[in-house]
Protein backbone atom coordinates (compact mmCIF):
# COMPACT_ATOMS: atom_id res chain seq x y z
CA UNK A 1 0.00 0.00 0.00
CA UNK A 2 1.50 3.31 -1.02
CA UNK A 3 0.33 6.89 -0.76
CA UNK A 4 1.71 10.36 -0.31
CA UNK A 5 0.99 13.15 2.15
CA UNK A 6 -0.56 15.12 -0.69
CA UNK A 7 -3.02 12.32 -1.31
CA UNK A 8 -3.96 12.26 2.36
CA UNK A 9 -4.52 15.97 2.66
CA UNK A 10 -6.39 16.50 -0.59
CA UNK A 11 -9.93 17.00 0.68
CA UNK A 12 -11.23 17.53 -2.84
CA UNK A 13 -10.42 13.96 -3.73
CA UNK A 14 -13.34 11.62 -4.28
CA UNK A 15 -11.68 9.13 -1.99
CA UNK A 16 -11.74 11.32 1.12
CA UNK A 17 -14.61 9.50 2.77
CA UNK A 18 -13.39 5.98 2.16
CA UNK A 19 -10.85 3.76 3.82
CA UNK A 20 -7.96 2.50 1.73
CA UNK A 21 -7.18 -1.17 1.11
CA UNK A 22 -4.69 -3.07 -0.98
CA UNK A 23 -7.21 -3.56 -3.77
CA UNK A 24 -7.00 -1.86 -7.14
CA UNK A 25 -8.34 1.57 -6.28
CA UNK A 26 -8.58 1.29 -2.51
CA UNK A 27 -12.37 1.64 -2.30
CA UNK A 28 -14.87 -0.73 -0.81
CA UNK A 29 -17.93 -0.54 -3.11
CA UNK A 30 -20.37 -1.04 -0.26
CA UNK A 31 -18.91 1.72 1.88
CA UNK A 32 -18.56 3.96 -1.15
CA UNK A 33 -22.31 3.83 -1.65
CA UNK A 34 -23.00 4.07 2.08
CA UNK A 35 -20.93 7.22 2.58
CA UNK A 36 -22.66 9.02 -0.25
CA UNK A 37 -25.85 9.17 1.78
CA UNK A 38 -26.89 12.45 3.36
CA UNK A 39 -27.26 10.82 6.79
CA UNK A 40 -23.51 11.08 7.26
CA UNK A 41 -23.05 14.46 5.64
CA UNK A 42 -21.66 15.88 8.87
CA UNK A 43 -18.70 13.54 8.46
CA UNK A 44 -17.96 14.45 4.85
CA UNK A 45 -14.61 15.99 5.70
CA UNK A 46 -13.33 12.93 7.57
CA UNK A 47 -11.38 10.06 6.06
CA UNK A 48 -9.05 7.38 7.29
CA UNK A 49 -6.40 5.00 6.05
CA UNK A 50 -5.38 1.67 7.54
CA UNK A 51 -1.63 1.32 7.96
CA UNK A 52 0.54 -1.78 7.94
CA UNK A 53 3.79 -1.85 9.89
CA UNK A 54 5.80 -0.96 6.78
CA UNK A 55 3.59 2.09 6.22
CA UNK A 56 4.08 3.26 9.82
CA UNK A 57 7.84 2.84 9.50
CA UNK A 58 7.81 4.87 6.28
CA UNK A 59 5.90 7.73 7.93
CA UNK A 60 8.28 7.62 10.87
CA UNK A 61 11.38 7.68 8.67
CA UNK A 62 9.95 10.57 6.66
CA UNK A 63 9.46 12.64 9.83
CA UNK A 64 12.97 11.81 11.08
CA UNK A 65 14.55 12.73 7.75
CA UNK A 66 12.52 15.94 7.53
CA UNK A 67 13.68 17.14 10.96
CA UNK A 68 17.27 16.05 10.28
CA UNK A 69 17.37 17.91 6.95
CA UNK A 70 15.67 21.12 8.07
CA UNK A 71 17.71 21.51 11.27
CA UNK A 72 20.97 20.10 9.82
CA UNK A 73 21.41 17.59 12.63
CA UNK A 74 22.00 13.84 12.75
CA UNK A 75 19.09 11.41 12.59
CA UNK A 76 19.85 10.24 16.13
CA UNK A 77 19.44 13.83 17.34
CA UNK A 78 16.29 14.20 15.25
CA UNK A 79 14.82 11.11 16.95
CA UNK A 80 15.59 12.56 20.39
CA UNK A 81 13.79 15.78 19.43
CA UNK A 82 10.79 13.94 18.01
CA UNK A 83 10.47 11.78 21.11
CA UNK A 84 10.57 14.84 23.37
CA UNK A 85 8.02 16.82 21.30
CA UNK A 86 5.74 13.82 20.75
CA UNK A 87 6.55 13.48 17.05
CA UNK A 88 5.31 16.97 16.19
CA UNK A 89 7.54 18.28 13.39
CA UNK A 90 5.94 21.72 13.39
CA UNK A 91 6.38 22.10 17.16
CA UNK A 92 10.07 21.22 16.87
CA UNK A 93 10.63 23.79 14.13
CA UNK A 94 8.88 26.53 16.10
CA UNK A 95 10.85 25.84 19.29
CA UNK A 96 14.20 25.25 17.55
CA UNK A 97 14.24 28.44 15.54
CA UNK A 98 13.01 30.44 18.55
CA UNK A 99 15.76 29.29 20.94
CA UNK A 100 18.04 26.50 19.71
CA UNK A 101 20.28 26.52 22.80
CA UNK A 102 17.34 26.07 25.16
CA UNK A 103 15.94 23.19 23.10
CA UNK A 104 19.33 21.45 22.98
CA UNK A 105 19.72 21.71 26.74
CA UNK A 106 16.14 20.60 27.37
CA UNK A 107 16.30 17.53 25.13
CA UNK A 108 19.93 16.62 25.90
CA UNK A 109 21.58 16.98 22.49
CA UNK A 110 24.47 19.20 23.51
CA UNK A 111 26.38 21.12 20.86
CA UNK A 112 29.66 21.06 22.81
CA UNK A 113 30.77 18.30 25.21
CA UNK A 114 31.10 19.15 28.90
CA UNK A 115 34.14 16.89 29.19
CA UNK A 116 37.10 16.95 26.75
CA UNK A 117 39.92 14.44 26.43
CA UNK A 118 43.15 15.30 24.67
CA UNK A 119 44.08 12.05 23.01
CA UNK A 120 45.59 13.02 19.69
CA UNK A 121 47.87 10.00 19.39
CA UNK A 122 45.17 7.54 20.36
CA UNK A 123 47.61 5.53 22.53
CA UNK A 124 46.59 6.81 25.97
CA UNK A 125 44.26 5.06 28.37
CA UNK A 126 40.92 6.42 29.58
CA UNK A 127 39.18 5.34 32.76
CA UNK A 128 35.59 4.08 32.43
CA UNK A 129 33.22 5.96 34.71
CA UNK A 130 31.31 2.79 35.65
CA UNK A 131 33.79 -0.07 36.08
CA UNK A 132 36.81 2.25 36.63
CA UNK A 133 38.97 0.14 34.35
CA UNK A 134 41.39 1.79 31.90
CA UNK A 135 40.75 1.30 28.18
CA UNK A 136 42.25 2.56 24.96
CA UNK A 137 40.29 5.14 23.02
CA UNK A 138 38.78 2.71 20.51
CA UNK A 139 37.18 0.66 23.30
CA UNK A 140 35.39 3.65 24.73
CA UNK A 141 32.16 5.38 23.66
CA UNK A 142 30.48 8.61 24.62
CA UNK A 143 27.42 10.73 23.77
CA UNK A 144 27.20 14.50 23.25
CA UNK A 145 28.27 15.29 26.82
CA UNK A 146 31.63 13.56 26.42
CA UNK A 147 31.47 11.30 29.52
CA UNK A 148 33.48 8.19 28.58
CA UNK A 149 32.40 4.62 29.33
CA UNK A 150 33.67 1.34 27.97
CA UNK A 151 31.63 -0.52 25.37
CA UNK A 152 30.95 -3.38 27.80
CA UNK A 153 29.44 -1.05 30.41
CA UNK A 154 27.44 0.78 27.76
CA UNK A 155 26.04 -2.56 26.57
CA UNK A 156 24.99 -3.60 30.08
CA UNK A 157 23.55 -0.17 30.94
CA UNK A 158 21.46 0.09 27.77
CA UNK A 159 20.31 -3.55 27.98
CA UNK A 160 19.03 -2.92 31.53
CA UNK A 161 17.12 0.18 30.38
CA UNK A 162 15.58 -1.68 27.42
CA UNK A 163 14.44 -4.47 29.75
CA UNK A 164 12.64 -1.86 31.85
CA UNK A 165 10.36 -0.97 28.94
CA UNK A 166 9.55 2.01 26.69
CA UNK A 167 11.36 4.40 29.05
CA UNK A 168 14.56 3.35 27.28
CA UNK A 169 13.61 5.70 24.43
CA UNK A 170 14.56 8.68 26.61
CA UNK A 171 17.49 7.17 28.47
CA UNK A 172 20.17 9.62 29.61
CA UNK A 173 23.91 9.46 30.20
CA UNK A 174 24.88 7.24 33.20
CA UNK A 175 26.51 10.25 34.89
CA UNK A 176 23.91 11.21 37.58
CA UNK A 177 24.21 14.96 37.01
CA UNK A 178 24.19 14.73 33.20
CA UNK A 179 21.10 15.19 31.02
CA UNK A 180 22.63 14.17 27.68
CA UNK A 181 20.39 11.88 25.63
CA UNK A 182 21.65 8.52 24.42
CA UNK A 183 20.94 8.35 20.71
CA UNK A 184 19.92 5.44 18.53
CA UNK A 185 23.34 5.47 16.86
CA UNK A 186 25.06 4.41 20.09
CA UNK A 187 22.33 1.86 20.84
CA UNK A 188 22.82 0.27 17.41
CA UNK A 189 26.59 0.24 17.97
CA UNK A 190 26.79 -1.46 21.37
CA UNK A 191 23.53 -3.45 21.78
CA UNK A 192 22.79 -7.06 20.93
CA UNK A 193 20.50 -7.86 18.02
CA UNK A 194 17.71 -8.83 20.40
CA UNK A 195 17.95 -5.55 22.30
CA UNK A 196 18.05 -3.54 19.06
CA UNK A 197 14.85 -5.24 17.91
CA UNK A 198 13.17 -4.44 21.24
CA UNK A 199 14.26 -0.81 21.00
CA UNK A 200 13.01 -0.52 17.42
CA UNK A 201 9.66 -1.98 18.50
CA UNK A 202 9.36 0.57 21.33
CA UNK A 203 10.28 3.34 18.90
CA UNK A 204 7.63 2.23 16.40
CA UNK A 205 4.94 1.99 19.06
CA UNK A 206 5.89 5.43 20.36
CA UNK A 207 5.08 6.89 16.95
CA UNK A 208 1.49 5.69 17.38
CA UNK A 209 0.90 5.83 21.12
CA UNK A 210 2.82 8.95 22.17
CA UNK A 211 2.28 11.21 19.20
CA UNK A 212 -0.33 13.91 18.90
CA UNK A 213 -1.24 12.54 15.49
CA UNK A 214 -4.62 10.97 14.88
CA UNK A 215 -3.25 7.44 14.63
CA UNK A 216 -4.37 4.49 16.72
CA UNK A 217 -3.63 0.80 16.88
CA UNK A 218 -6.48 -1.46 15.91
CA UNK A 219 -7.90 -2.82 19.22
CA UNK A 220 -8.67 -6.24 17.73
CA UNK A 221 -6.66 -8.94 19.60
CA UNK A 222 -3.56 -9.94 17.67
CA UNK A 223 -3.88 -7.21 15.02
CA UNK A 224 -0.73 -5.20 14.29
CA UNK A 225 -2.28 -2.63 11.97
CA UNK A 226 -3.02 1.00 12.78
CA UNK A 227 -5.60 3.49 11.52
CA UNK A 228 -4.77 7.07 10.58
CA UNK A 229 -7.70 9.51 10.77
CA UNK A 230 -7.47 12.74 8.84
CA UNK A 231 -9.77 15.62 8.06
CA UNK A 232 -11.99 17.76 10.24
CA UNK A 233 -15.11 16.79 12.13
CA UNK A 234 -16.27 14.72 15.07
CA UNK A 235 -14.02 11.94 16.38
CA UNK A 236 -17.11 9.84 17.18
CA UNK A 237 -16.47 7.96 13.97
CA UNK A 238 -16.48 4.27 13.05
CA UNK A 239 -13.47 2.94 11.12
CA UNK A 240 -12.56 -0.44 9.63
CA UNK A 241 -9.11 -1.98 9.90
CA UNK A 242 -7.47 -4.16 7.26
CA UNK A 243 -8.17 -7.12 9.55
CA UNK A 244 -11.92 -6.43 8.94
CA UNK A 245 -12.54 -5.33 12.52
CA UNK A 246 -14.63 -2.16 12.84
CA UNK A 247 -14.32 0.07 15.88
CA UNK A 248 -15.17 3.54 17.13
CA UNK A 249 -12.26 5.93 16.74
CA UNK A 250 -13.17 7.86 19.86
CA UNK A 251 -13.65 5.10 22.46
CA UNK A 252 -12.08 2.08 20.66
CA UNK A 253 -15.14 -0.07 21.40
CA UNK A 254 -16.89 -2.06 18.68
CA UNK A 255 -18.37 0.18 15.99
CA UNK A 256 -21.59 1.54 17.49
CA UNK A 257 -22.90 4.37 15.32
CA UNK A 258 -25.43 5.92 15.54
CA UNK A 259 -25.32 5.48 19.34
CA UNK A 260 -22.95 7.84 21.16
CA UNK A 261 -19.93 6.71 23.18
CA UNK A 262 -21.42 7.66 26.57
CA UNK A 263 -24.45 5.43 26.01
CA UNK A 264 -22.21 2.55 24.94
CA UNK A 265 -19.98 3.05 27.98
CA UNK A 266 -22.93 2.97 30.37
CA UNK A 267 -24.42 -0.06 28.63
CA UNK A 268 -21.20 -2.10 28.73
CA UNK A 269 -20.66 -1.17 32.37
CA UNK A 270 -24.20 -2.23 33.20
CA UNK A 271 -23.75 -5.57 31.43
CA UNK A 272 -20.70 -6.25 33.59
CA UNK A 273 -22.18 -4.88 36.80
CA UNK A 274 -22.77 -7.39 39.55
CA UNK A 275 -25.71 -5.30 40.76
CA UNK A 276 -27.89 -7.08 38.22
CA UNK A 277 -27.16 -10.37 40.03
CA UNK A 278 -28.19 -8.67 43.24
CA UNK A 279 -31.47 -7.64 41.64
CA UNK A 280 -32.10 -11.20 40.53
CA UNK A 281 -31.57 -12.44 44.07
CA UNK A 282 -33.95 -9.76 45.36
CA UNK A 283 -36.65 -10.70 42.86
CA UNK A 284 -36.37 -14.51 42.99
CA UNK A 285 -35.47 -15.18 46.63
CA UNK A 286 -36.62 -14.19 50.10
CA UNK A 287 -34.68 -14.09 53.39
CA UNK A 288 -35.47 -16.54 56.16
CA UNK A 289 -37.17 -14.49 58.91
CA UNK A 290 -34.92 -16.09 61.55
CA UNK A 291 -31.42 -16.57 60.09
CA UNK A 292 -31.78 -14.15 57.14
CA UNK A 293 -30.25 -16.54 54.59
CA UNK A 294 -31.67 -16.15 51.05
CA UNK A 295 -34.05 -18.94 50.03
CA UNK A 296 -35.29 -19.77 46.54
CA UNK A 297 -38.73 -21.38 46.33
CA UNK A 298 -38.55 -24.58 44.27
CA UNK A 299 -41.89 -26.28 45.06
CA UNK A 300 -45.54 -25.32 44.81
CA UNK A 301 -46.86 -24.91 48.34
CA UNK A 302 -46.21 -21.90 50.53
CA UNK A 303 -44.92 -23.89 53.53
CA UNK A 304 -41.17 -23.25 53.68
CA UNK A 305 -38.58 -24.92 55.94
CA UNK A 306 -35.14 -23.36 56.20
CA UNK A 307 -32.10 -25.61 55.96
CA UNK A 308 -30.07 -26.90 58.92
CA UNK A 309 -29.30 -25.78 61.50
CA UNK A 310 -32.11 -23.17 61.39
CA UNK A 311 -35.06 -25.34 60.22
CA UNK A 312 -37.46 -22.46 60.78
CA UNK A 313 -40.92 -23.00 59.24
CA UNK A 314 -42.59 -19.98 57.68
CA UNK A 315 -45.00 -18.80 55.00
CA UNK A 316 -43.41 -17.88 51.65
CA UNK A 317 -46.08 -15.28 50.92
CA UNK A 318 -45.89 -13.14 54.05
CA UNK A 319 -42.78 -14.57 55.81
CA UNK A 320 -44.87 -15.16 58.95
CA UNK A 321 -44.61 -18.16 61.29
CA UNK A 322 -46.33 -21.20 59.80
CA UNK A 323 -48.17 -21.95 63.07
CA UNK A 324 -48.93 -25.68 62.49
CA UNK A 325 -50.87 -25.10 59.33
CA UNK A 326 -53.32 -22.59 60.83
CA UNK A 327 -51.51 -19.68 59.24
CA UNK A 328 -53.64 -17.11 57.37
CA UNK A 329 -52.31 -14.21 55.30
CA UNK A 330 -55.13 -13.60 52.84
CA UNK A 331 -55.91 -10.10 54.14
CA UNK A 332 -54.31 -7.16 52.27
CA UNK A 333 -51.41 -5.29 53.88
CA UNK A 334 -49.68 -2.24 52.47
CA UNK A 335 -46.21 -3.78 52.48
CA UNK A 336 -43.46 -1.44 51.31
CA UNK A 337 -41.06 -4.37 50.96
CA UNK A 338 -43.32 -6.05 48.42
CA UNK A 339 -43.64 -2.76 46.54
CA UNK A 340 -39.88 -2.47 46.33
CA UNK A 341 -39.68 -6.09 45.20
CA UNK A 342 -42.15 -5.45 42.39
CA UNK A 343 -40.25 -2.36 41.29
CA UNK A 344 -37.01 -4.33 41.22
CA UNK A 345 -38.68 -7.07 39.20
CA UNK A 346 -39.97 -4.57 36.66
CA UNK A 347 -36.53 -2.98 36.40
CA UNK A 348 -34.80 -6.28 35.75
CA UNK A 349 -37.51 -7.38 33.31
CA UNK A 350 -36.95 -4.18 31.35
CA UNK A 351 -33.19 -4.68 31.35
CA UNK A 352 -33.51 -8.31 30.24
CA UNK A 353 -35.81 -7.27 27.40
CA UNK A 354 -33.23 -4.92 25.90
CA UNK A 355 -30.20 -7.04 26.74
CA UNK A 356 -31.59 -10.20 25.15
CA UNK A 357 -32.32 -8.42 21.88
CA UNK A 358 -28.92 -6.72 21.97
CA UNK A 359 -27.25 -10.11 22.44
CA UNK A 360 -29.47 -11.86 19.85
CA UNK A 361 -28.52 -9.36 17.16
CA UNK A 362 -24.84 -9.65 18.03
CA UNK A 363 -25.10 -13.43 17.70
CA UNK A 364 -26.97 -13.10 14.39
CA UNK A 365 -24.33 -10.69 13.12
CA UNK A 366 -21.51 -13.13 13.87
CA UNK A 367 -23.46 -15.89 12.14
CA UNK A 368 -24.03 -13.64 9.14
CA UNK A 369 -20.30 -12.97 8.93
CA UNK A 370 -19.70 -16.73 8.82
CA UNK A 371 -22.30 -17.08 6.06
CA UNK A 372 -20.65 -14.31 4.03
CA UNK A 373 -17.26 -15.99 4.38
CA UNK A 374 -18.74 -19.33 3.30
CA UNK A 375 -20.44 -17.68 0.33
CA UNK A 376 -17.20 -16.07 -0.79
CA UNK A 377 -15.03 -19.15 -0.32
CA UNK A 378 -17.36 -21.94 -1.45
CA UNK A 379 -20.86 -21.17 -2.54
CA UNK A 380 -20.21 -18.38 -5.03
CA UNK A 381 -18.24 -20.59 -7.41
CA UNK A 382 -20.84 -23.32 -7.16
CA UNK A 383 -23.68 -20.88 -7.80
CA UNK A 384 -21.79 -19.36 -10.72
CA UNK A 385 -21.41 -22.81 -12.30
CA UNK A 386 -25.06 -23.79 -11.75
CA UNK A 387 -26.47 -20.55 -13.13
CA UNK A 388 -23.90 -20.32 -15.97
CA UNK A 389 -22.99 -16.77 -15.07
CA UNK A 390 -19.87 -15.00 -13.89
CA UNK A 391 -19.22 -14.34 -10.19
CA UNK A 392 -19.30 -10.62 -10.97
CA UNK A 393 -22.98 -10.92 -11.84
CA UNK A 394 -23.60 -12.54 -8.46
CA UNK A 395 -22.26 -9.56 -6.53
CA UNK A 396 -25.81 -8.83 -5.39
CA UNK A 397 -25.64 -11.84 -3.05
CA UNK A 398 -22.52 -10.47 -1.37
CA UNK A 399 -24.09 -7.03 -1.14
CA UNK A 400 -27.09 -8.54 0.64
CA UNK A 401 -24.95 -10.22 3.28
CA UNK A 402 -22.82 -7.13 3.77
CA UNK A 403 -26.02 -5.15 4.31
CA UNK A 404 -27.29 -7.73 6.80
CA UNK A 405 -24.06 -7.60 8.80
CA UNK A 406 -24.13 -3.79 8.98
CA UNK A 407 -27.83 -3.69 9.85
CA UNK A 408 -27.42 -6.24 12.62
CA UNK A 409 -24.69 -4.06 14.08
CA UNK A 410 -26.88 -0.95 13.99
CA UNK A 411 -29.93 -2.78 15.31
CA UNK A 412 -27.91 -4.24 18.18
CA UNK A 413 -26.93 -0.82 19.43
CA UNK A 414 -30.42 0.64 19.01
CA UNK A 415 -31.50 -1.57 21.91
CA UNK A 416 -28.87 0.04 24.12
CA UNK A 417 -30.18 3.41 22.90
CA UNK A 418 -33.75 2.40 23.67
CA UNK A 419 -32.89 1.31 27.20
CA UNK A 420 -31.61 4.78 28.10
CA UNK A 421 -34.33 6.69 26.22
CA UNK A 422 -36.31 8.64 28.87
CA UNK A 423 -39.72 7.05 29.35
CA UNK A 424 -41.47 10.41 29.80
CA UNK A 425 -40.58 11.55 26.27
CA UNK A 426 -43.56 9.78 24.73
CA UNK A 427 -43.29 11.24 21.22
CA UNK A 428 -39.61 10.38 20.91
CA UNK A 429 -40.24 6.90 22.23
CA UNK A 430 -43.04 6.38 19.70
CA UNK A 431 -40.88 7.55 16.80
CA UNK A 432 -37.94 5.45 17.94
CA UNK A 433 -39.96 2.26 18.37
CA UNK A 434 -41.78 2.82 15.07
CA UNK A 435 -38.53 3.36 13.14
CA UNK A 436 -36.80 0.49 14.92
CA UNK A 437 -39.71 -1.85 14.29
CA UNK A 438 -39.90 -1.03 10.59
CA UNK A 439 -36.16 -1.47 10.19
CA UNK A 440 -36.12 -4.76 12.10
CA UNK A 441 -39.01 -6.20 10.11
CA UNK A 442 -37.28 -5.29 6.86
CA UNK A 443 -34.03 -6.85 8.06
CA UNK A 444 -35.74 -10.10 9.02
CA UNK A 445 -37.26 -10.37 5.53
CA UNK A 446 -33.87 -9.76 3.92
CA UNK A 447 -32.06 -12.15 6.27
CA UNK A 448 -34.62 -14.90 5.61
CA UNK A 449 -34.31 -14.47 1.87
CA UNK A 450 -30.50 -14.47 1.88
CA UNK A 451 -30.18 -17.34 4.34
CA UNK A 452 -32.85 -19.80 3.21
CA UNK A 453 -33.86 -18.94 -0.35
CA UNK A 454 -30.26 -18.48 -1.50
CA UNK A 455 -29.33 -21.89 -0.08
CA UNK A 456 -32.06 -23.40 -2.24
CA UNK A 457 -30.23 -22.28 -5.39
CA UNK A 458 -26.84 -23.30 -4.05
CA UNK A 459 -28.02 -26.83 -3.19
CA UNK A 460 -28.29 -29.62 -5.75
CA UNK A 461 -31.76 -28.78 -7.06
CA UNK A 462 -32.98 -28.05 -10.56
CA UNK A 463 -34.33 -24.54 -11.01
CA UNK A 464 -35.32 -22.65 -14.08
CA UNK A 465 -33.42 -19.47 -15.01
CA UNK A 466 -36.68 -17.60 -14.51
CA UNK A 467 -36.85 -18.69 -10.86
CA UNK A 468 -33.33 -17.42 -10.24
CA UNK A 469 -34.09 -14.17 -12.02
CA UNK A 470 -37.10 -13.65 -9.77
CA UNK A 471 -34.96 -14.43 -6.73
CA UNK A 472 -32.31 -11.98 -7.91
CA UNK A 473 -34.85 -9.16 -8.27
CA UNK A 474 -36.37 -10.00 -4.90
CA UNK A 475 -33.04 -10.03 -3.07
CA UNK A 476 -31.86 -6.79 -4.69
CA UNK A 477 -35.17 -5.14 -3.84
CA UNK A 478 -35.09 -6.29 -0.21
CA UNK A 479 -31.49 -5.12 0.11
CA UNK A 480 -32.38 -1.62 -1.11
CA UNK A 481 -35.52 -1.37 1.01
CA UNK A 482 -33.73 -2.56 4.16
CA UNK A 483 -30.91 -0.12 3.49
CA UNK A 484 -33.47 2.71 3.27
CA UNK A 485 -35.12 1.68 6.53
CA UNK A 486 -31.82 1.68 8.39
CA UNK A 487 -30.63 4.92 6.83
CA UNK A 488 -33.78 6.57 8.15
CA UNK A 489 -33.25 4.98 11.57
CA UNK A 490 -29.61 6.10 11.70
CA UNK A 491 -30.53 9.60 10.56
CA UNK A 492 -33.20 9.90 13.24
CA UNK A 493 -30.89 8.73 16.05
CA UNK A 494 -27.95 10.86 14.94
CA UNK A 495 -30.28 13.88 15.08
CA UNK A 496 -31.38 12.89 18.58
CA UNK A 497 -34.92 12.29 17.30
CA UNK A 498 -35.05 16.05 16.81
CA UNK A 499 -37.82 15.77 14.22
CA UNK A 500 -40.23 15.06 17.08
CA UNK A 501 -39.67 18.54 18.56
CA UNK A 502 -40.26 20.16 15.20
CA UNK A 503 -43.41 18.23 14.40
CA UNK A 504 -44.93 18.19 17.88
CA UNK A 505 -45.69 21.91 17.71
CA UNK A 506 -47.93 21.34 14.71
CA UNK A 507 -49.92 18.72 16.61
CA UNK A 508 -50.66 20.77 19.74
CA UNK A 509 -53.55 22.65 18.22
CA UNK A 510 -55.09 19.37 17.07
CA UNK A 511 -54.82 17.95 20.59
CA UNK A 512 -56.54 21.00 22.07
CA UNK A 513 -59.42 20.77 19.60
CA UNK A 514 -59.98 17.11 20.48
CA UNK A 515 -59.92 17.87 24.23
CA UNK A 516 -62.68 20.50 23.86
CA UNK A 517 -65.10 17.92 22.43
CA UNK A 518 -64.59 15.53 25.35
CA UNK A 519 -61.96 13.13 24.04
CA UNK A 520 -59.91 11.33 26.73
CA UNK A 521 -56.64 13.16 27.35
CA UNK A 522 -54.52 10.00 27.74
CA UNK A 523 -55.93 8.31 24.63
CA UNK A 524 -55.54 11.53 22.65
CA UNK A 525 -51.87 11.86 23.58
CA UNK A 526 -51.21 8.24 22.67
CA UNK A 527 -53.00 8.59 19.34
CA UNK A 528 -51.15 11.81 18.60
CA UNK A 529 -47.78 10.20 19.44
CA UNK A 530 -48.47 7.32 17.08
CA UNK A 531 -49.70 9.64 14.32
CA UNK A 532 -46.72 11.92 14.85
CA UNK A 533 -44.25 9.01 14.62
CA UNK A 534 -45.80 7.80 11.37
CA UNK A 535 -45.83 11.32 9.89
CA UNK A 536 -42.16 11.93 10.77
CA UNK A 537 -41.20 8.57 9.30
CA UNK A 538 -43.08 9.43 6.09
CA UNK A 539 -41.32 12.79 5.91
CA UNK A 540 -37.95 11.06 6.23
CA UNK A 541 -38.75 8.79 3.29
CA UNK A 542 -39.94 11.74 1.19
CA UNK A 543 -36.75 13.67 2.00
CA UNK A 544 -34.66 10.69 0.96
CA UNK A 545 -36.52 10.27 -2.35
Amino acid sequence: MSYSDDDMLDNDSAEDNYHYTDDDDGKDPYYEEYFEDDSVANRSQIGYVALKEADIQKHQRDDIEQVSTILSISQAEAIALLLHYRWSVSKIEDEWFTDEARVRSLVGILKEPVLEYNNRGGEGFIECGICFEAYVHKDMARVSCGHPYCVTCWTGYIAAKIDEGPGCLKVKCPEPSCCAAIGQDLIDKVSSQQDKEKYDRFLLRSYIEDSGKKIKWCPSPGCEYAVDLFGSGSENYDVSCLCSYSFCWNCSEDAHSPVDCDTVSHWIFKNNDESENTKWILVNTKPCPRCKRSIEKNEGCMHMTCTSPCKYEFCWTCLGDWDDGNHRCHKFRDDETETEREMAKKAIDRYVHYYERWAYNQSSRLKAMECLEKLQSEQLKKLSYKQSTSETHLQFTLDAWIQIIECRRVLKWTYAYGYYLPSHEHAKKQLFEYSQGEAEAGLERLHHCAELELNHFVSDTEDSPQNFSDFRNKLIGLTKVTKSYFENLVKALENGLADVTKSSTDSKSSCKRQKTVGVSTSSTILAEDERLAEQIQLNLYQDMD
